[in-house]
């Protein structure tokens, strides 16, 4: 029975701990083995932070060589971009006609090519209404018929006024040379016959020089007479010739081949392009015909990218309205001269033209474009401290 009472007391459960004690931790191989597991864990986080330093250091070695390679890079060239507008090398623009011996008005167009179209050289671009003209024409020409007759009626009368004066002269001269043959016979003749042939030679003589002097004022008269006559067919004249070139200047032919490109003029109170039935005013510039195979592209500037061009470089054309577009260009020309800026007067931009290489049915005049130019940093700096 002891025996028994020894074992229940020995599997009897601990008594409880009071309230805010913590049990003693037991003693064994739990407590001999953390000093071993405290050293695998801290050389296991050195050897992480070790490989951890290579990767970071290798890294940033690596990204200071590529930020030197860019930076020399840099150094040695950089892109400007320029922004501009495509125009045609060969264009021609195509005016209302100035009519020859008339005053300012308009012109009704009657036929007109359409934009965009395909000319060849001596294709009809526009035609005006020649009604007014030819009428003119007619009027003209009846009016100078009617003054040439007149010139020619005035010449026969002048020629047979000449011929009688010249007759009333002639006669006038012999009368006066028989009286001066009478007068040699006064020695032998009465002094009244005397006195009769002194007065019949003087009145000849009289009558000579009267004649004479008439007959030059006769003929100054009847020459400015006619000549007025002639000045006034001679001026109808010139307004009927002037009348058939108007006419003939109604239709407007194409200089070149290319394409039509109608351009807005002020009509109606605002602006707009010009269509069939339309009045112009003469001088004014409707339509251009251009030559696309050659284009060219100008741009603006400023005095500090100026100084980075030099005729000659290379460039990159890229189209605003069609982004999948890119040609070579090259820089053609550069302004001597620039203009003040809008906003200072010390600002200084210069026009430059870059000619396109390449062509394409996109590619058309007056479309906004960008031009990139690879220019030499290190150049364009010693021409900016020299300039200075």
């Amino acid at each position: 029975m002891h025996s028994s009472q020894d074992e229940i007391t020995t599997e009897s459960p601990p008594p409880p701990h009071p309230a805010g004690m913590v049990p003693a931790a037991p003693v064994g191989n739990t407590a001999l083995m953390s000093p071993l597991r405290v050293g695998v864990v801290a050389g296991m986080v050195l050897l992480a932070g070790f490989v951890l330093f290579l990767g970071l250091r290798k890294r940033t070695l690596s990204h200071q060589s590529v930020l030197k390679t860019s930076i020399a890079g840099a150094d040695r060239e950089q892109s400007l971009r320029f922004k501009g507008t495509t125009e045609a090398v060969l264009t021609r623009a195509i005016l209302a006609p100035v009519l020859a011996g008339e005053q300012a008005g308009t012109l009704t167009i009657i036929k007109l090519a359409t934009s965009g179209s395909h000319v060849k050289r001596g294709d009809l671009l526009v035609e005006f209404d020649r009604q007014a003209q030819m009428r003119d024409f007619i009027d003209k020409q009846a009016d100078y018929s009617k003054l040439a007759g007149q010139v020619l009626e005035e010449r026969a009368k002048e020629n047979a006024a000449r011929a009688k004066d010249e007759a009333e002269l002639q006669q006038a001269e012999n009368t006066q040379s028989k009286a001066q043959l009478e007068m040699k016979k006064l020695e032998i003749d009465s002094r009244i016959d005397a006195e009769k042939a002194q007065e019949t030679s003087d009145e000849a003589k009289a009558t000579v020089g009267q004649l004479r002097q008439t007959f030059g004022l006769k003929r100054k008269a009847a020459e400015a007479g006619i000549r007025i006559l002639e000045i006034q067919r001679d001026r109808t004249h010139e307004i009927m010739r002037h009348a058939q070139g108007n006419a003939e200047l109604m239709q407007i032919h194409s200089p070149i081949d290319g394409i039509a490109v109608l351009t807005t003029v002020w009509k109606q109170g605002k602006m707009g392009e010009v269509q069939e039935g339309d009045q112009v005013r003469p001088g004014v510039p409707f339509m251009d015909v251009v030559d696309p195979s050659k284009m060219q592209v100008r741009v603006l500037a400023n005095q500090e990218d100026f100084l980075s061009l030099e005729v000659g470089q290379r460039s990159r054309v890229h189209l605003d309205a069609y982004p999948e577009l890119v040609f070579p260009g090259r820089l053609e020309e550069m302004a001597p001269i620039g203009r003040s800026g809008d906003f200072s007067s010390r600002l200084r931009t210069f026009a430059v033209v870059f000619s396109i290489t390449g062509n394409d049915a996109k590619l058309m005049p007056d479309l906004s474009a960008a031009v990139d130019v690879d220019v030499d940093v290190a150049r364009s700096k010693i021409a900016a401290g020299s300039a200075r």
